[in-house]
């Protein structure tokens, strides 16, 4: 057996297990104090990683089931107006049977039933038109309107919505377009220096950035400065073979340069300020045969994609942006089918919907030939037994259409909603597993920590007064 006094064994083993009870006494707080057993990465590295995972999940159920009760709305909304189509339609039926009547009923009689079925088609036409749901029109034919590129050499993407110059859009077609003014870049020509000629000492700034040239700074070097802070500025630099130039990197009016040289270290023609701004591209987009005006300036941010009115856009690529490459040019295609709409958390997981047109000109074809609801003709025998048969075939259309809709309420999106409502139950409970404090486990171990360390600290105290045994010896 030894005795020292320089190193104390016993206390640096106390100590080393006293601050290892004081990291784990400190992180039993933590985890009772937020609930959670994963409070950073390092308390479990695969943990963390699942659950992540299982939280982006619950994020997508969340926002899914939001979607799946924004479309209940949007369906609600289209199937509450066609009740209202089949309660004027049912009027108009009467109206028909009435008309037929032709025995006991007067001309003037009869014209009162053609006046008033003439207002009942006006209504069907308007609610077709004005139902909406937000700014979408639904029954109008133009709610399942989506647009994709077919040349993505000139146009990187195209949204076409229900409506092009201000009309609804009802019919397949084609998207062509002509660019008849090319979107530019800010540009500033500085000054004539060679590469490996030194330029003026001094600073200037770009766009609110200040640069500093000293004595020895190359033209070189001072391209290679302004480059490296191209996110701040959006500008870049090059040399054209004499002069320093400065181009923006985005394109159209939002696109500026606003140099201030005091020094005339960049600028040409020396010490002062220059402005300049791109220009904004401009075409005419034929959708059918509608044509509409497309411009970046309604855009406000991007001078290659160019909105119309509408609100419908065009992205042009830079290979686009060049006047004489689009011209008359088939860009696009545009379908008129089912809305989409987006119903699980994961990719590919949406539903569709079809509205057709409801318009008073589309119910009842079929019927009688040339007959629809919009041209019927009660004041005669013959046309009230026609307009029967057309108002009866409009009903059935109607009211399919209605059926159809409270299906994919029903049965798609309500089904959906309570099946995504099991799913987060159940993922929530996993992630929880892994990410939440066991309160009962970790109070136990809290105890455990805190009794562990009085203990250590008690020991700590006897171990460091164990040298004072040596004192004997020396007397």
């Amino acid at each position: 057996m030894s005795f020292r006094v320089n190193t104390n064994v016993a206390a640096m083993n106390a100590l080393r297990n006293v601050s290892q009870t004081n990291t784990d006494f400190n992180q039993s707080i933590t985890r009772l104090s937020t609930g959670l057993r994963i409070n950073n990465a390092a308390d479990d590295p695969a943990g963390l990683i699942i659950s992540e995972n299982f939280r982006a999940q619950l994020s997508g159920i969340d926002q899914a089931v939001k979607n799946s009760q924004d479309a209940i709305n949007y369906a609600k909304t289209a199937e509450g107006a066609l009740d209202e189509v089949n309660r004027l339609l049912r009027d108009a039926r009467g109206l028909a049977v009435a008309a037929g009547n032709t025995g006991t009923l007067s001309s003037s009689a009869i014209q009162a039933n053609q006046s008033q079925l003439s207002s009942i088609v006006s209504s069907v036409t308007r609610i077709a038109q004005t139902t909406q749901f937000g700014t979408k029109k639904l029954l109008d034919g133009s709610s399942g309107v989506n647009a994709s590129v077919t040349n993505g050499t000139l146009v990187g993407a195209i949204n076409i919505g229900g409506q092009f110059a201000g009309a609804a859009v009802t019919a397949n077609t084609s998207v062509v377009a002509t660019l008849t003014q090319a979107a530019t870049q800010a540009s500033v020509t500085g000054v004539a220096v060679t590469l490996g000629q030194t330029v003026s000492a001094g600073s200037f700034s770009i766009n609110g950035v200040t640069f500093t040239a000293d004595a020895t700074t190359t033209g070189q070097e001072l391209i290679d400065k302004i480059n490296a802070s191209q996110g701040q500025t959006g500008v870049a630099a090059s040399h054209d073979g004499t002069n320093i130039v400065l181009n923006s990197t985005a394109y159209g009016s939002n696109a500026k340069i606003e140099l201030a040289d005091a020094n005339g270290v960049v600028r040409s023609g020396g010490a002062g300020s220059t402005s300049a701004a791109g220009v904004n591209a401009q075409a005419t987009v034929q959708v059918g045969t509608a044509t509409a005006l497309f411009t970046s300036s309604q855009n406000g941010n991007d001078g290659l994609t160019l909105s119309d009115a509408d609100g419908n856009t065009i992205r042009l690529t830079q290979a686009g942006n060049v006047t004489a490459s689009v011209q008359n040019a088939t860009v696009g295609q545009v379908i008129v089918g089912s809305s989409s709409f987006q119903i699980g958390a994961n990719a590919g997981q949406s539903t569709t919907l079809s509205l057709g047109n409801f318009a008073a000109s589309q119910l009842g074809a079929g019927a009688v030939s040339g007959k629809n609801l919009s041209n019927l003709d009660l004041t005669t025998a013959s046309g009230a037994a026609d307009a029967l048969k057309v108002i009866d075939a409009a009903i059935e259309q109607v009211s399919k259409s209605r059926g159809q809709i409270g299906n994919f309420q029903r049965n798609v999106l309500e089904s959906n909603i309570r099946s995504l409502g099991t799913s987060r139950e159940n993922l929530a409970a996993s992630e929880s597993t892994i990410r939440d404090t066991d309160v009962a486990a970790e109070m136990t171990q809290f105890t455990k920590q805190q009794i562990l360390q009085q203990a250590g600290l008690s020991v700590l105290g006897q171990a460091n007064s164990a040298p004072q045994a040596v004192l004997s010896l020396l007397r």
